[in-house]
């Protein structure tokens, strides 16, 4: 049973783990990384989640495992579910929320869906997308919410460089 470590509200590691599906321990924190891998048309690479994961669209990401640093849990997590493997994700923001902490990854990648080798249980479908098409999405309710506000943050980011 995958472990996840527990931060405090310093976001310092303390020592401490949970199991994956244990609920988070008051004043306790766990952390989370989403990734934004964009191609060199502008289009987004997004994955509609497996039915036992709420079918909804969203963006690559997960929980670190206990011991990975955040670095390491973005790169475990987009060759778990997508099979590539990443190099140099960029860390632009680092954010927190109730008992988590996020940090968002922008990624520009040329990856061909060809190449791509999903977890089934984990992702149903993989493709890329415009700004325009994922808004449409979270408009008609097909796109994960927490996920379409962290998109809004790599947007910002992007529009900074």
């Amino acid at each position: 049973m995958e472990k996840r470590d527990l931060y405090d509200e310093n976001r310092n590691l303390t020592g401490k783990t949970i199991f994956k599906n244990e609920e988070i321990p008051e004043g306790y924190f766990i952390l989370m990384v989403v990734a934004f891998i964009q191609n060199p048309e502008g289009k987004f690479l997004i994955q509609k989640r497996s039915e036992e994961k709420g079918g909804e669209w969203a963006f690559t990401g997960g929980h670190p495992k206990a011991g990975e640093t955040s670095l390491q849990g973005i790169k475990t997590e987009i060759k778990e579910e997508l099979g590539i493997d990443i190099d140099n994700p960029i860390l632009f923001k680092e954010a927190s929320g109730k008992n988590t902490y996020c940090d968002l990854y922008y990624i520009n990648k040329n990856v061909n869906l060809a190449d791509v080798v999903i977890q089934e249980e984990e992702v149903a479908e993989v493709k890329f997308a415009t700004k325009e098409e994922i808004e449409e999405m979270f408009e008609n309710g097909i796109f994960k919410k927490g996920h379409y506000m962290m998109f809004k943050d790599c947007l910002n980011y992007l529009n900074k460089k």
